[in-house]
């Protein structure tokens, strides 16, 4: 029974410590009105300016994607250099990653110069332009991981192509890109005399995805590094 008291006793001193508090708040806003309509107008400038930038950056990025019809065109075309720079009239992927910076637009424009420069040999401008890309669906975001490894290749650091095809292997697998990744990354493991992880990714594709195309060609290929000492 005392034990029950002294908790009623601790509830009710704990309720008028709360109301003191309040009351002391209470009296500190009355006291500083300025402080409190200051606090207070931050927060609706804070709120209105997260919403106002979002809705910038959404008609921005309508415009950007409207303005980026005719490079993909171009792209299309294998008219690269209209692609990346423009044609005078209408923007090249270059003037709408600088125009439309922050949007989606610009995002995909920097995966389209980076595919551009990979063709055209300048890889180290690939690199640049597809690390700035990201996305998350389950296609592009790979195609960019394994092009990075492409441009790696080319320049022999077989190490970070390696890499780069591995993590386009490991990005949402499925059987339509995912074993031509693998090819890939085992080509550069070769490279790089790592003939375990070779024989790996060979069996991944033998065993995971064996009704795709690079099935029968990672058989071989796999019998062919088995037989070397």
């Amino acid at each position: 029974m005392a034990k029950k008291k002294d908790e009623k006793a601790s509830a009710v001193e704990s309720a008028e410590v709360l109301q003191d508090k309040l009351v002391g708040v209470e009296h500190w806003v009355e006291e500083h009105p300025k402080v409190v309509l200051s606090i207070v107008g931050a927060l609706i400038l804070a709120v209105g300016g997260y919403f106002g930038f979002n809705y910038w950056k959404g008609q921005r990025n309508e415009e950007g994607q409207k303005e980026m019809f005719q490079a993909i065109r171009y792209f299309e075309t294998d008219s690269l250099n209209l692609a990346l720079n423009g044609d005078g009239n209408n923007l090249g992927f270059l003037q709408i990653i600088e125009d439309y910076s922050l949007t989606d637009a610009a995002n995909l424009a920097n995966f389209y110069a980076g595919a551009i420069y990979l063709k055209q040999g300048k890889f180290p401008l690939a690199i640049f332009h597809l690390e700035d890309f990201s996305a998350s669906d389950l296609l592009v975001q790979a195609r960019a991981y394994s092009l990075m490894g492409d441009a790696y290749m080319e320049q022999d650091n077989f190490e970070k192509a390696a890499g780069y095809y591995q993590k386009a292997a490991d990005y949402k697998p499925n059987k339509e890109f995912t074993p031509a990744y693998l090819m890939k990354a085992a080509l550069a493991y070769e490279k790089l005399s790592q003939k375990d992880k070779a024989l790996k990714a060979y069996t991944t594709i033998i065993e995971r995805f064996w009704d795709s195309a690079e099935a029968q060609n990672a058989k071989r290929e796999k019998a062919r590094l088995e037989t070397q000492s």
